[in-house]
């Protein structure tokens, strides 16, 4: 008997899990169709500091600054 109630949970927890994980994904789906991914025609006069950023800088490439030894 004990045996039954342990697969029957097991099973219900599989069930459970299985409709979170679909809410979830249907949830993700919909902030994705919602969301507008950059702009079709983009504005030449954007304010200062919101343009395309530069590329990353590499570690390589900084100066030693202060006079740590």
């Amino acid at each position: 008997m004990e045996t039954v109630i342990t697969l029957l949970a097991a099973a219900l927890l599989a069930v459970l899990g299985t409709l979170l994980i679909h809410r979830l994904n249907a949830q993700h789906d919909a902030r994705i169709a919602a969301h507008r991914f950059g702009d079709p025609y983009p504005s030449p006069n954007r304010p200062p500091g919101h343009g395309n950023p530069g590329p990353p800088e590499r570690i390589a490439d900084r100066r030693p600054t202060g006079t740590w030894p």
